[in-house]
């Protein structure tokens, strides 16, 4: 079945924006599942986000085999992808990151909540996944069948997923609504560290979670925000000072 062009430009569109907001960095990925199979998705071969091209986007089953496995390379991690799109057929989008912001929280199992109106969208509960109590030690990538399974049953029916020492995984029902959740929870764990050093934290009521969360998932929202990302990874890619032209 032939790749949508579409799909393919928003999910490279997807992987710039998210190396300019700096979910993403020389690591990580982001996956779309395919609309017209919902039995596959799409990913990029082996490459850091910031520079993925649409020839190298990928087509995989959601066992994260390969329709051509001479395309390579291909990332160490699709497993996570393909164990969610298994699990949740609600999910469209998936993204793996490891971004500073969250760090502190994986590497301490400290709480990440909602404590601003668009981190709502993490959801009122963000479940936290150790590989080490699962497998014992490892190389910490979630490399296997197995552990792409445990992970995937850690997140369960929410919506974001913290893992111990690693990163994170969020998942959304479309790739805007998934970046959207992606960039602001990082965001919100920002703001989070900076209020846990002035004092008390208020979080959000699970009513303003539900609420604020609903509003900053309309489309009309999605679309303005996507505008904006989109436009900022074009200035950059352009020649903004750190971002390497493609």
């Amino acid at each position: 079945m032939i790749q949508s062009d579409a799909m393919r430009r928003d999910l490279v569109a997807a992987n710039h924006i998210l190396a300019r907001e700096s979910v993403l960095d020389a690591f990580g990925h982001v996956s779309l599942r395919d609309s017209a199979d919902a039995g596959r998705y799409l990913l990029s071969r082996s490459r850091s986000p910031e520079i993925v091209a649409e020839t190298d986007i990928r087509r995989f089953t959601l066992d994260s085999r390969p329709d051509d496995p001479d395309s390579g390379p291909f990332y160490a991690e699709r497993v996570i992808h393909g164990a969610l799109y298994q699990l949740r057929p609600d999910i469209g989008a998936i993204c793996h990151f490891h971004a500073p912001a969250i760090m502190p929280f994986c590497v301490t199992g400290t709480a990440i909540m909602p404590v601003s109106h668009v981190g709502a969208t993490m959801g009122e509960a963000v479940p936290f996944w150790s590989g080490r109590d699962a497998f014992g030690d490892t190389n910490m990538l979630v490399s296997t069948a197995e552990e792409g399974a445990s992970l995937a049953t850690a997140m369960g029916p929410h919506w974001t997923v913290l893992m111990a020492n690693h990163g994170a995984v969020v998942a959304g029902r479309t790739l805007r609504e998934m970046l959207f959740r992606a960039i602001h929870f990082c965001r919100d764990a920002e703001i989070l560290q900076a209020a846990l050093r002035l004092g008390t934290v208020t979080p959000l009521t699970p009513g303003e979670i539900r609420l604020s969360a609903e509003v900053n998932l309309r489309d009309t929202v999605l679309q303005r925000a996507w505008d904006y990302w989109l436009h900022r990874a074009s200035q950059g890619r352009s020649g903004r000072p750190g971002m390497a032209a493609e």
